[in-house]
């Protein structure tokens, strides 16, 4: 019972109650039993042994969440080593869950509803209960593009044949998403209860799997017939079956699923996903939080406390948005965990940044200290270097002295050694002639010395051996061997002697070898007297001796070489002495080049010392450079970069400061990101400003002071940037820029005025984006193009249903790792970029999405406030009055943006340079003039951010005096807005108010004056909004209309306070009776009590009321008797010291039927009379208001029909014939539509398309053709037709000018109109005199009849649809009856014919019940007779003290129209009237109070 039962109830208290009655019960028939029975926890299930086929599953308690915790962790694991993994937190609630799906799952054909909203972990604990259970599968459908109920019926054939055929216990997880079309639920609903869907299989496929189960199904005891075996399969595969549902409870759509499809609750155990409980938010927190590095241990309970806080305080700040401004946001544990991861993020890569800026600035402030520690230090070296520089330079000097005097000596040496050896070569070339000359001489002789040589080489040492063996020898030889003794200058010539010569080893050799020149001239002599005396020759020599014939040649040779020497010795002894006076010049020369090369060398050496004192003292020279350059690019940094130093250790100390603080900073800026998306500004502030920062500070988490969101999440370049790009720059707009970019999930913005549209393409414009919708058929391409390659991608014109085709895409269910990342795109794998973005815009202005939208995007408020829309008109104003001063702000807007990002790039390039120079950073002058330049641009840029900002407030200055036009443009604007609230057709683009803005603005006269060129502009645009808002508006809103616009002003103004208009709308709502008692009978309970509360409110004007009622009862029953009590004067001092508002305040306390009037006149006392006067539509001012880009969207009323009001101005305009083109809409309509639209648009002709609610559908796609046509010719225009509908594309409605067509409300007004429509000619036509005052009565009968409609039943019993065609076709009756009296001269009228045809034809012909048609007879007789003309007794239609009433006297139109009726219609309304139309208008101020109370907070 407690696990069942309760959980079909949808509260807490509900679910509470009926545990405490199963408690009462329990303890009445079990009280022994009760404590067990009611244990907390109830955990009962057979998985303790899950996985385990040894043991038995039992069903059994649990006991405790500890026990179930464990085994489902172990599930868990098991769980995800084998699927696709899972990160879940076990908390208590999800384990009783967990129990419960399980159990059902377990159960035979068991069935589970899981309601919860998105994100509350109904399909994971779904997934993992199948698999505690023992499950094989959990199916679910894939949709795709086109998916439906065949796609549908295709995939439960798969299913069944697994449950069937392969005997696989499935589960089939089916949620809200997947219902692509109801006709899903039908198959669903038939599966819970049937266990198959009717008609699943064809009879062929049916036959099939007949076949295939037909053995199996006989074992199992089946009848053999197709209808048992049928059933068998059926039934097997219901048992195998288990459908677990996943619903939202958001809004009526499960209940209404429920009533139409009954199974869904009556075949299914409910298991309902309340709120994550405190227990789970802590679990969940602690496991994500707990271990968190960036959290220090003493933190961490008061940063987990904080999360849950926040989570659970925004869940309360949606039931007060809703309550207040009937606009949803829902909570879900996605957001709740995405706050988590989101912080978590947020916490590290802001740590990670702060630590990069921290490492960037000491970086840069070591080099700044670096550079000064050198500074000093170089000082000193200079100094030194100075001085033995100087002394290196005197040295070098001496040195250069010494080198020019050894210079000077070398160089008379090289001169002297130059001398000589000309001197040594001119002896040289005497000594080659003289030595040629004696050489030539001897060489006449040294043929036959050759000869003797050779001959003495052909004596053997036997034939010398001969000779010297002889005793004595003969005569000639023994001459011979004397001979040869005295040349070789022996002292004893004797044979002996000569013996003893030959017997030396060597002495042919000696011989041979003989130094012939050292023969003396008395050896030559002896020799010759020898052989003189010896007179022998050689042949006879021969014949005696071999060796001494030899011998003797030698010898004769030798004497004749002698000869000749003698001759050339004198030549000889010149050559020898010239030699030797050469050899002594040439040693001369020697010693000279010895003493040069020794100077040369000695010179040398002193160059190379001078050469090496030069280098050392340019090297030293090149150091004391380098310190000067050093000491000066020292002074440069230390002097340029002093600012900096000083701002940089600021920066840095506040960074380190900041790193601290990034703890509380990133808690609440990753609320923000994660919760605030769908708030409006002031539930943002107070959320995050008023609680939020308030909660971090009383737990001790360090957080910034003062704290913003902005400083954490941007900078100013980066809003400057997006201002340029198109967004606003109030605090708003910024902080929806900062969710739209920095939010963990995609951004779907809520936009009407399309702000957040055009920012986006203006910003991803470079990045190639694209821009579709779901109506695209080709959506899927594109968005599959754009994930591949990183593009961004924007849907336009989402509405509250979002195709579940992108689910994936929205969640961001990546899969791969990084480098190849996939995600599922319906049933198609994609590869997915990183960079990719992903937009989603709607113009609707309050959409109700479903909590898991919520969950999977971040749902963003672009909704415009009135700061910004203010600041908007002004450059618009400005713009047009002073366009010069307006360009000069714009550029220096875009001036200042880039400078702010200039000056930063350069400050991070300061930075960046000095922490990236390597070596020793004074000598990289390159990097000392890049910082010099980039300090002189950073100066330059901060003079000039210095002067943009002062010239800024010179121009805002300026621009405030035009801002309070710009300020009643915006508050017109919101009063047009909020006309949507009342019906859906009234839907105003900022674009289209902007046209009637900028029109105002030319057509306000010009002063002088700015005060004056004010009121101007002020009067002229408030007057044009209220035609162009009631041009679009039924006649029972315009009053509202006025209404709102008179509040809205007086508000801006200080008037009217918000307090005494929610008096007005309510009364006292109190259900307790006063304690005064009433003073007098004839004052209604209600307005006593109302009298009583007026006075407690407003005691300043009201504190004396109870009293002097009391005390002047006469005198107030008296006004209050009156029948126009708000037009006298009020009692006492109340007809002076009220306000005008205040008025109607006391007049509601006592005649509630009377305020309806009362606000007319005070819209008429505060604002003028034409303010509750609606302008005449007029079709020439529409169309002259049209432009071709625009629609005109005539919203019907019954019985209006302006086809033939556009014909004629068609053919008046000279668009008739086959240039007006005219559609009735209908089926198979639409594609001729859109045919025609084409055309006309490029021919440049007029279409009308009439009937247009016909095909809603259809006109998404006129949309989506509206939207294509960027150039349309400039004389095409579109005219549709349509009844007010609620799913009117709002594109169409915002861009378009909307006219209603419908009676106006009052017989002055109405009388007004059809005159308006009424031209001098028609009313000229007839020649009978009182033709023209018989067209004023019928137009006055004509506005009676139309005007008795408002009086619902009162007025008449069935509605009937009166139009102008009725008038126009009665006032050519008239005209044909009184013409033909005319001319036939006839005085009578036919008043018979003419009161049967109008009243009984024309009129009646519409009436069908018999008292209307009394009241139709009344008139007629009333209305129509010769009494009209009396002139005795004057016809009047009313007359009194006030009033008299008559037909004017024949003349033109102009004095008719002059004399209507007057400022106070003459009828009385009906009390019930009034008060209904009282109900009405309060209930319709009523829902636009929320926006008002929202804009002015903004105001404040």
């Amino acid at each position: 019972m407690t696990s069942c039962f309760p959980y079909r109830f949808v509260t807490v208290t509900q679910f509470v109650r009926v545990q405490g009655h199963i408690k009462n019960l329990v303890e009445e028939h079990f009280k022994a039993e009760m404590e067990a029975v009611m244990s907390n926890p109830i955990l009962f299930g057979d998985y303790r042994n899950a996985f385990n086929e040894t043991e038995p599953r039992d069903y059994e308690d649990i006991q405790d969440y500890e026990t179930s915790k464990a085994i489902f962790e172990f599930v868990l694991e098991e769980y995800n080593e084998t699927m696709s993994r899972m990160n879940l937190v076990l908390f208590e609630d999800a384990l009783e869950h967990l129990t419960r799906i399980h159990r059902i799952v377990r159960i035979d054909r068991g069935h589970a509803l899981l309601v919860g909203v998105g994100g509350s972990g109904k399909q994971s604990l779904a997934k993992l209960a199948a698999f505690a259970a023992e499950c094989e599968v959990v199916f679910e459908i894939i949709l795709s593009r086109g998916y439906c109920e065949t796609n549908l019926r295709d995939d439960l054939k798969g299913l069944y044949l697994k449950l069937g055929i392969d005997n696989k216990k499935i589960v089939f997880l089916f949620t809200d998403a997947h219902v692509a079309e109801e006709g899903f639920l039908e198959l669903i609903n038939n599966m819970l209860t049937s266990g198959i869907v009717p008609a699943l299989f064809p009879d062929d496929e049916k036959e099939s799997v007949l076949n295939q189960i037909r053995e199996e199904a006989l074992k199992m005891g089946s009848g053999p017939s197709k209808e048992s075996l049928w059933q068998y399969f059926v039934s097997k595969s219901a048992n195998n079956l288990h459908i677990v549902l996943g619903m939202s409870p958001a809004g009526d759509t499960l209940r209404t699923r429920c009533r139409n499809f009954p199974g869904l609750m009556n075949n299914t155990v409910i298991d309902w996903f309340l709120p994550w409980p405190p227990q789970a938010l802590q679990a969940v927190a602690h496991s994500f939080l707990g271990e968190n590095p960036m959290i220090p241990d003493s933190l961490s309970v008061a940063v987990i406390d904080y999360v849950c806080m926040v989570h659970t305080n925004v869940e309360e700040y949606s039931k007060i948005f809703l309550q207040k401004l009937r606009r949803y946001n829902f909570v879900t544990p996605k957001n709740y965990l995405d706050f988590i991861n989101t912080y978590s993020t947020l916490l590290e890569d802001k740590d990670k940044y702060i630590l990069a800026q921290c490492k960037r600035l000491e970086g840069g402030l070591d080099k700044l200290k670096e550079a000064s520690d050198q500074l000093a230090e170089l000082n000193i070296k200079l100094a030194d270097q100075k001085i033995v520089l100087a002394e290196k330079s005197l040295a070098c000097e001496t040195l250069l002295e010494n080198i020019a005097v050894n210079t000077s000596v070398a160089e008379e040496k090289r001169a002297l050694a130059e001398d000589k050896a000309k001197e040594i070569e001119e002896q040289n070339k005497v000594i080659a002639v003289e030595k040629k000359e004696a050489e030539s001489s001897l060489a006449e002789a040294m043929p036959a010395l050759e000869a003797a040589r050779i001959a003495l080489q052909d004596l053997e040492k036997s034939d010398v051996t001969e000779i010297r063996s002889f005793a004595k020898p003969p005569k000639q030889v023994q001459v011979v061997c004397e001979c040869i003794l005295v040349l070789r200058g022996y002292k004893e010539i004797s044979w002996q002697s000569a013996r003893a010569m030959m017997s030396e080893a060597n002495f042919l050799r000696s011989l041979m070898e003989m130094d012939c020149d050292a023969i003396t001239n008395p050896q030559v002599r002896t020799v010759k007297g020898f052989l003189k005396n010896l007179q022998t020759s050689l042949e006879e020599m021969q014949a005696i001796s071999k060796a001494g014939s030899g011998m003797l040649k030698f010898v004769e040779a030798i004497m004749g070489y002698c000869d000749v020497a003698k001759e050339i010795k004198p030549k000889r002894d010149k050559v020898a002495r010239l030699e030797k006076d050469f050899f002594q010049s040439k040693k001369e020369l020697e010693r000279i080049q010895k003493e040069l090369t020794d100077i040369q060398t000695e010179l040398q050496g002193l160059k190379e010392k001078y050469e090496a004192a030069i280098l050392e003292k340019q090297k030293l020279q090149e150091e004391a450079e380098i310190m000067e350059r050093r000491l000066i690019a020292a002074d440069k940094l230390i002097s340029g970069l002093s600012s900096e130093n000083e701002r940089w250790n600021r920066d840095l100390d506040e960074l380190r400061e900041r790193r601290v603080r990034l703890l509380g900073d990133c808690l609440v800026c990753a609320a923000f990101l994660s919760y605030e998306g769908a708030f409006s500004w002031d539930f943002r502030n107070e959320m995050v400003y008023q609680i939020w920062v308030q909660d971090v500070q009383e737990r001790g988490i360090p957080l910034s002071q003062p704290f913003k969101v902005e400083s954490l999440l941007t900078d100013e370049t980066e809003i400057s940037r997006w201002g340029s790009e198109g967004l606003p720059p109030d605090e708003l707009s910024v902080q929806n820029g900062i969710l739209t970019t920095r939010g963990s999930r995609f951004a779907l913005c809520i936009d009407p005025q399309q702000q957040a549209y055009n920012w986006v393409r203006k910003k991803e414009e470079s990045n190639n984006l694209k821009i579709s919708s779901f109506n695209d058929p080709d959506f899927l391409k594109q968005l599959e193009m754009a994930i591949k390659y990183g593009s961004p991608f924007l849907f336009q014109d989402v509405d509250e249903y979002i195709d579940p085709v992108i689910d994936n895409v929205l969640e961001k269910n990546v899969k791969g790792v990084e480098g190849r990342q996939v995600i599922m795109l319906g049933d198609k794998e994609v590869h997915y970029d990183p960079n990719f973005k992903l937009y989603l815009n709607t113009k609707l202005s309050n959409p109700k999405y479903s909590p898991a939208v919520f969950g999977k995007a971040i749902v963003i408020n672009y909704t415009v406030t009135l700061k910004g829309l203010e600041d908007q008109l002004l450059s618009v104003i400005m713009g047009f009055e002073k366009r010069e001063l307006e360009e000069q702000r714009e550029r220096l807007i875009q001036e200042t943006s880039d400078n702010k990002k200039l000056l930063k790039n350069l400050g991070d390039s300061l930075l960046r340079e000095l922490a990236t120079s390597t070596g020793n950073m004074l000598d990289n002058t390159e990097l000392v003039e890049t910082l010099e330049e980039t300090k002189l641009k950073s100066t330059e840029v901060f003079e000039k951010l210095k002067l943009a900002q002062k010239t800024s407030v010179d121009i805002d200055k300026l621009r405030d005096g035009y801002r309070p036009a710009a300020k009643r443009g915006a508050i017109l604007f919101f009063v047009l807005t909020d006309m949507a609230l009342v019906n859906s057709m009234y839907q105003y683009s900022l674009a289209s108010y902007l046209k009637v803005f900028d029109m105002s603005l030319r057509k306000a006269r010009p002063d002088s004056s700015l005060l004056k060129r004010l009121e101007n502009i002020i009067n002229t645009l408030t007057y044009n909004v209220y035609n162009y808002g009631c041009t679009g508006l039924f006649e029972r809103h315009k009053l509202l209309f006025s209404f709102n616009m008179t509040i809205k002003i007086e508000q801006a103004d200080g008037r009217a306070p918000q307090e005494e208009l929610e008096f007005l709308i309510k009364g006292n709502l109190s259900l307790e009776k006063s304690s005064k008692k009433k003073p007098c009978d004839w004052l209604p309970d209600q307005g006593w009590e109302d009298v009583v509360k007026l006075s407690e409110l407003f005691p300043d004007q009201f504190d004396s009321l109870t009293d002097d009622i009391e005390s002047n009862s006469t005198e107030w029953k008296s006004w209050y008797d009156l029948d126009a009590p708000e037009q006298a004067p009020f009692p006492m001092k109340y007809k002076k010291n009220l306000s005008a508002f205040q008025k109607l305040l006391l007049l509601r306390c006592f005649r509630v039927d009377r305020v309806f009037r009362g606000v007319t006149d005070y819209v008429t006392a505060i604002m003028g009379e034409k303010y509750v006067q609606p302008p005449v539509i007029s079709f020439g001012l529409i169309y002259e208001h049209s432009t071709a880009s625009s629609p005109i969207v005539f919203i019907l009323s019954p019985g209006s029909d302006p086809a033939s009001d556009l014909m004629k101005l068609a053919e008046s305009s000279g668009f008739g014939g086959s240039k007006f083109k005219f559609l009735a809409m209908g089926q198979g309509q639409d594609k001729v539509a859109l045919d025609l639209l084409d055309k006309a648009a490029t021919r440049g002709q007029w279409l009308m398309l009439q009937n247009c609610h016909l095909l809603v559908k259809w006109l998404k796609e006129l949309e989506k053709a509206l939207e294509r046509i960027t150039k349309p010719n400039p004389n095409f225009r579109l005219w549709i037709t349509t009844n007010p509908i609620k799913d009117f594309p709002i594109g169409i409605l915002q861009n378009s000018l909307k006219v209603v067509t419908e009676p106006p409300n009052g017989l002055k007004l109405n009388m007004r109109a059809t005159y308006s429509k009424i031209s001098h000619d028609s009313l000229s036509a007839c020649e009978h005199p009182v033709f023209k005052s018989l067209v004023y009565v019928l137009a006055f009968f004509h506005a009676v009849v139309q005007e008795r409609r408002k009086y619902g039943k009162i007025g008449w019993n069935v509605s009937y649809d009166f139009s102008d065609s009725d008038f126009f076709v009665c006032m050519e009756i008239l005209n044909t009856y009184l013409t033909k009296a005319f001319v036939q001269g006839d005085t009578n009228i036919p008043w018979g014919s003419l009161k049967y045809l109008l009243g009984e034809v024309m009129y009646g012909g519409r009436v069908i019940d018999s008292f209307d048609r009394r009241i139709l007879t009344v008139y007629m007789d009333e209305y129509l007779g010769d009494f009209l003309f009396y002139t005795f007794r004057q016809f009047y239609f009313f007359k009194n003290k006030d009033v008299e009433y008559k037909i004017p006297p024949t003349g033109t139109k102009t004095v008719y129209v002059g004399q209507l009726l007057p400022k106070h219609s003459f009828v009385r309304h009906k009390i019930f009237y009034y008060i209904l139309a009282l109900a009405a208008l309060t209930g319709h101020v009523l829902q636009m109070r929320l926006r008002t109370c929202h804009w002015q907070t903004h105001q404040r």
